[in-house]
């Protein structure tokens, strides 16, 4: 049985964007019984979008498309916000990494639903998250 998956925004974006590319990623999207990600995923995903668009090296009909599954993928996510929480543990989370500020947000905030969800999974394309994530 599949795992029940926290969603950073780089595994949606590939798994969208470079369809058919990364086929582990876009399975366990598909499979997974419960998808979990943070209200900043969101925001991250729309202005990815718009940076598509603006380079204009996507027609415009495949970004609406995107745009579509992207939502699909929200729908079915519980999605998380930036609490204080969140923000407390993101300023001390993995402190032997070295993570970007939006890293350690990711990581927090996986960290406290994984306390809550058993057997969360983290879904990222980024190397650097999925280490971090192994010592937190």
């Amino acid at each position: 049985m599949s795992a029940p998956l926290y969603l950073d925004s780089s595994a949606v974006l590939r798994a969208v964007l470079e369809a058919g590319t990364t086929p582990e990623v876009e399975t366990r999207i598909a499979d997974a019984p419960l998808l979990v990600t943070s209200r900043l995923s969101l925001v991250e995903m729309s202005r990815a979008l718009m940076r598509v668009r603006n380079a204009a090296g996507v027609a415009e009909r495949r970004l609406a498309d995107a745009e579509r599954e992207v939502e699909a993928i929200w729908a079915r996510s519980e999605v998380w916000e930036l609490t204080r929480d969140v923000c407390e543990l993101a300023r001390t989370v993995a402190p032997s990494r070295s993570l970007r500020t939006l890293d350690t947000l990711h990581l927090a905030t996986f960290v406290l639903a994984r306390r809550r969800i058993d057997g969360l999974d983290l879904l990222t394309t980024d190397n650097r998250l999925r280490e971090a994530a192994g010592v937190a």
